[in-house]
């Protein structure tokens, strides 16, 4: 739903961006009107070219890339879930499968044992990830900071879950 009312959006501002490159049709309303026995001399900076179209070039393809990149974009979240899952399932299963603990078995990722020992919070647990604690070894050496907090996000949303 909401990629659809972004390119609604996106093709409303191309079509109102699009209009502010239409040149006038006919003389406007407010100029001054010629009389019929005058000859006007036009003078140099009043006359248009005599090749400009209705329509810009550039503004036509301003107005298609930008259609593209909005109906082709992945929208934009704070944490990449999906990545976060697939981080877990090739680093953390072998001590964490379906968010319990094989080590320390009253250490689960469940959400009663994260807010018992103080990391029911994204920051906690990347903290947690990343320094190692216990047990639990360091991941900071061999995961990426954005793969680190896509984990967290998927830990923390995945603990009341388990």
């Amino acid at each position: 739903m909401s990629r659809v009312a972004s390119i609604v959006c996106a093709v409303s501002l191309v079509l109102y961006g699009a209009s502010c490159f239409i040149l006038p049709a006919s003389t406007p309303r407010g100029a001054p009107q010629q009389g019929a026995g005058a000859v006007a001399q036009p003078s140099a900076s009043s006359v248009a070219p005599e090749s400009a179209g209705s329509w810009s070039p550039i503004a036509i393809g301003a107005a298609l890339g930008l259609l593209a990149a909005v109906a082709t974009a992945r929208p934009a979240l704070a944490a990449d879930l999906e990545n976060g899952e697939a981080v877990f399932q090739g680093n953390c299963t072998a001590c964490h499968a379906g968010g319990n603990n094989s080590i320390v078995a009253e250490k689960k990722l469940k959400k009663d044992a994260l807010v018992t020992y103080g990391k029911y919070d994204v920051g906690a647990i990347i903290t947690q990830v990343t320094n190692g604690n216990g047990s639990m070894p360091a991941f900071g050496d061999k995961l990426g900071p954005d793969d680190i907090e896509d984990v967290a996000n998927w830990v923390y949303n995945k603990a009341d879950k388990w």
